[in-house]
């Protein structure tokens, strides 16, 4: 069918809106125009013209066009700019030298001139209807067809443009693009084209699996082409998803086509094809089954059925749901399968496993290779291909020389026929290509690449075992009397092989042919990860060899990247730590990491983020110390990686703590670090990072960095204050006091003390956290440590706040205001009042307390401080409630609790619950008490235990009032046990509660 041709003046035009807005003026070339693009506009502009084009040659009305352009949200003067909009688009559209155009106004609205045929749209509905016309063959039905789709440019109409008309309009579009395709397929099945179909309807029941005309489709190609079990089993599947998705059973002609085939009709018709609005009735009618045959000088002996599987281990164990899924697409006819996976993972094993379950699936037999994928010297696809040849029976002299030929012939043999194919430890896509079969066979590929270039392949990334699968693997090999008595140290076992199959069975293999040794013995043996990897090898089965393989592989940068990485202690790394540490910008080291992650030697579990399996780690590790040139590389990529952190961090803290100095004591790193648009993003990063940030603390401690160490730790003290990394924040605190101390510098270890004081004190562990700042303070002052000195001063006051001994916490915080102040330190001269106020608090000089408060929350809020502001709200809403205002107290506990929440600190978060209950007590409001008392038990506090026992003591009050005095008394022999054992001062308290000495 010609195209049309369509004129303004001397020039032909062509309107184009499925896929992108285009209007092309020019000449036609084989029916299509070409030429200059015209220049439409801005995407509003382009819907004004859509909106005219969907009535191409007839009236729109104004209040239509601003309906259609911008529903019900129409600006006031809509009607003056759409006007604007018409403007510009009718000198848009004017041809060169006339100054005509086909938009004009009209009585009532304005229309665009034009030959409907030209606007695709129009004739791409005009094919269709002329591809349905009664007495139209299928032949010239299916050319009319697929030139209807031919016109679709991309996936959606009007692309990048959105209103509610145009979303009405794109649903009905595509929704006839669909049924136009499943036209063409019935079209193309009653010409016998049912073979070349099966690859696409395979792809598109597997988009569409609710679809039952597209299914019948399915089904019938199937059938026709000798695979009567993957039509009734692909049969069985609808009506599975049917029951599952939809709670119904498949259609009465869907049920109907089962029939037929299960009574081997010869020529049975899908029964579903439309016969909606002016669409006719077709039948798939079918006068004989065609059967392809190939014609070659000598072929391939028809009863010839290779058997190739090796067999499949007899221990088989876990990855059941895996299994069953694997077969089930196996046996529905999904083309290829690639398994990629680590080195050991079990990927052959898996594959041979699901191969033998789906074997009855597969009666023209299977194939197998073992492509050497990972070894110097991969199988050539031409020599497989030989060896594929002749397995299905062509003679050596009719095997034609090149891979092209010889491919072609394999596809023509295996074409149609159920044929298993098991390509085995494939290097990449390039080698696999040539060797998947025909249409109807089917491939098994596993790699350690990851080939999202596979086409029309469903992937799977195999992961290690789950702990219990791993379990149940060790289990199976040593049996069971031997686990029976150490299920702990069993599962410490395959924990140290990480769970990787391989290496659990190499360890199971060594402990069952050693009937004197234990699982504790070989625990003990594989918790040294220096020889962990000597450990797990045995016989000519070792985890290094099956790592050296891959490693063997890489390209020089991407062995260094492979290595380097292998040297940090963190359980993963970003992008941009990654960089750091290789000293490569951003992309090229996304470029290598990525690469890495193509062939499974890392993991990227989030976009950005990597990580190695534990035992890759190690091999890493150890070519690091083979293979790099000398240890100064190594070490020189791990301060890279500090000096970003550190720099980084510091970011953090300054934009967290606008105005604090003591960034500027710190070490300054000599890179840059990330910038952040704010705070939010600054404190995401920061606990993002917590673990690796910490993991770097520690492995600095162990070396000269140190004192870096130190700073580092300081600047990333709200990981300390988070409850969530205190413990990590404690140990790393501990090393660097130790190689401070050990290496006699006085700076990084007060440093180091003040921060493990800090961590104490917040987790009630008030004597330690005392004596921690005691051994700083001559630290400090000896080497004139500004920083140190000032901050041991605070943490000594604190701890004479709780402790109850307020003359010396009185003193102390004195004494901090005034080193804070010589610092121009304001943030913590605020910090220092709010903390005197707490003293003030608890010696009941309610107004000084309530004024010091103030005064810190007014420093706070000048600065911007939103986790400061949070701390004096708190001391201020405790000081408002000693004075009886309790609604203003409960106000700046409620601000004070939203801030912790949005900055991350749970501790803090449990704080205010608790210092909430106390002050709903005092207001009579027991209930609201219970509860806020509840949430700071659950969260935990700052404080650790004693903060523990002051909440149970209020929740103790708050039950006895609201009538369950058991559960009060419960809760107070725990808080009373939790003071004696710290000789706290609340311990009478308590006391006299359970003894009824004080009213509740």
């Amino acid at each position: 069918m010609g195209g049309p041709r369509i004129f303004w003046g001397e020039m032909r035009a062509e309107f184009r809106l499925l896929g992108d807005v285009e209007v092309r003026a020019g000449d036609r070339i084989e029916g299509r125009t070409e030429g200059r693009a015209v220049e439409i506009g801005h995407a509003r502009q382009r819907v004004v013209l859509v909106a005219l084009l969907a009535d191409a040659g007839r009236v729109v009305t104004v209040d239509q066009l601003v309906s259609r352009v911008w529903g019900e949200d129409a600006p006031q003067r809509a009607r003056g700019t759409l006007h604007s909009y018409l403007s510009r688009l009718r000198n848009a559209l004017a041809p060169v030298g006339t100054g005509a155009s086909p938009l004009t106004r009209r009585s009532g609205g304005y229309v665009l001139d034009v030959d409907p045929l030209t606007v695709d749209l129009h004739r791409f509905r005009h094919l269709l209807a002329c591809a349905r016309e009664r007495g139209t063959d299928d032949t010239r039905a299916a050319s009319l067809l697929e030139e209807a789709l031919g016109l679709w440019r991309g996936e959606e109409p009007f692309a990048g443009l959105d209103t509610p008309w145009l979303a009405t309009l794109r649903d009905s579009l595509t929704h006839e693009r669909r049924t136009a395709e499943l036209d063409l397929t019935d079209a193309r099945l009653r010409l016998g084209h049912h073979a070349a179909l099966l690859t696409d309807l395979a792809l598109r029941t597997t988009a569409h699996p609710l679809d039952e005309r597209l299914a019948g489709q399915y089904v019938l190609a199937l059938f026709r082409s000798g695979r009567r079990a993957d039509a009734l089993a692909h049969l069985q599947r609808v009506r599975r998803t049917l029951a599952e998705e939809l709670g119904v059973d498949p259609s009465p002609e869907l049920a109907a086509l089962q029939q037929r085939i299960l009574r081997a009709d010869e020529a049975p018709t899908s029964g579903l094809e439309s016969a909606s609005g002016d669409v006719r009735v077709s039948t798939l009618r079918v006068d004989t089954v065609h059967v392809a045959h190939l014609s070659v000088s000598e072929p391939a002996a028809p009863a010839i059925r290779p058997a190739q599987l090796p067999a499949t281990v007899p221990d088989f164990t876990g990855r059941a749901a895996l299994a069953e899924d694997l077969t089930d697409r196996l046996t529905s006819g999904v083309p290829v399968i690639a398994v990629a996976g680590i080195g050991g993972v079990g990927k052959t094993t898996l594959a041979l496993h699901v191969a033998h379950a789906a074997g009855e699936a597969f009666p023209d037999g299977q194939l197998y290779v073992d492509l050497h994928g990972g070894s110097a010297a991969p199988a050539a696809p031409e020599a497989v291909l030989g060896t594929f040849l002749r397995s299905l029976g062509v003679t050596e002299s009719a095997v034609p020389d090149g891979v092209e030929e010889r491919a072609a012939l394999y596809r023509s043999l295996s074409a149609g026929r159920p044929l298993l194919v098991l390509l085995d430890n494939a290097r990449d896509a390039a080698q696999v290509r040539p060797l998947l079969p025909g249409a109807g066979g089917t491939a098994l590929v596993t790699s350690r690449a990851q080939m999202g270039d596979l086409t029309a392949a469903h992937h799977v990334d195999l992961d290690v075992m789950g702990p219990q699968e791993a379990l149940a693997l060790f289990t199976r090999v040593v049996g069971e009397p031997r686990v029976a008595g150490e299920p702990a140290r069993a599962e410490e076992v395959v924990a140290a092989c990480g769970y990787l199959p391989l290496a659990i069975r190499i360890a199971a293999s060594r402990m069952a042919v050693r009937k004197n040794w234990t699982v504790s013995g070989l625990a003990a043996r594989l918790a040294d990860e220096r020889r962990r990897l000597d450990e797990l090898r045995v016989g000519d089965l070792q985890v290094t060899a099956t790592f050296e393989l891959g490693y063997g592989q890489l390209e020089a940068e991407q062995a260094r990247a492979f290595r380097l990485l292998g040297v940090v202690d963190g359980p993963d790394i970003s992008l941009a730590a990654a960089a750091a540490l290789l000293g490569r910008d951003p992309y090229a080291t996304e470029d290598v990491i990525e690469s890495l992650v193509d062939v499974s030697l890392l993991e990227s579990m989030t976009p950005g983020r990597y990580r190695f399996h534990d035992l890759v780690r190690l091999f890493a590790r150890s070519r690091a110390e083979r293979d790099e040139q000398s240890r100064t590389e190594r070490d020189a990529a791990v301060e890279r990686l500090l000096d970003f952190y550190l720099a980084t961090v510091s970011t953090v803290f300054a934009i967290e703590r606008p105005g604090e100095r003591t960034v500027d004591h710190l070490m300054r790193a000599p890179c840059e670090g990330l910038t952040f648009q704010g705070r939010d993003s600054a404190l995401a990063w920061l606990f993002e990072e917590a673990d690796c940030v910490l993991a770097a603390v520690l492995q600095a401690a162990g070396t000269d960095r140190f004192r870096l160490a130190a700073d580092l730790l300081f600047a990333a003290k709200d990981l300390g204050d988070s409850g969530a990394h205190s413990a990590q924040f404690e140990r790393a605190a501990h090393a660097v006091r130790d190689a401070a101390r050990d290496s006699g510098d006085a700076s990084a270890e007060a440093r180091a003390l003040i921060m493990l004081s800090h961590v104490q004190f917040l987790s009630g562990r008030f004597d330690q956290s005392d004596r921690s700042a005691r051994e700083a303070l001559p630290l400090a002052e000896e080497c004139d440590d500004t920083l140190a000195r000032s901050y041991a001063l605070h943490t000594r006051s604190l701890v004479g706040n709780v402790q109850g001994r307020f003359d010396l916490a009185e003193e102390y915080h004195l004494l901090a205001v005034e080193a804070f102040r010589a610092d121009g330190n304001r943030p913590s001269e605020a910090s220092a009042y709010c903390n005197l106020a707490h003293v003030h608090v608890a010696q009941g000089r309610t107004e000084s307390a309530i004024d010091l408060a103030r005064r810190g929350l007014r420093i706070y809020l000048d600065l911007g401080h939103r986790m400061r502001v949070a701390n004096a709200r708190n001391v201020l809403a405790r000081a408002l409630t000693q004075a009886g205002r309790f609604d203003e107290a409960l106000e700046e506990f409620a601000v004070s609790l939203d801030l912790f929440r949005e900055t991350q600190q749970q501790l803090w978060e449990g704080t205010t619950h608790a210092r909430m209950a106390e002050t709903l007590l005092a207001a009579d409001r027991p209930l609201d008490a219970v509860h806020h008392a509840e949430q700071a038990l659950t969260l935990r506090a700052v404080g650790g235990e004693w903060m523990r026992a002051r909440t149970l003591t209020a929740l103790g009050r708050g039950l006895h009032v609201l009538g369950e005095p058991e559960r009060a008394r419960d809760c107070w022999r725990d808080a009373l046990r939790i003071f004696e054992e710290r000789g706290a001062k609340e311990t009478a308290e308590v006391s006299a509660l359970l003894d009824g000495r004080e009213s509740p």
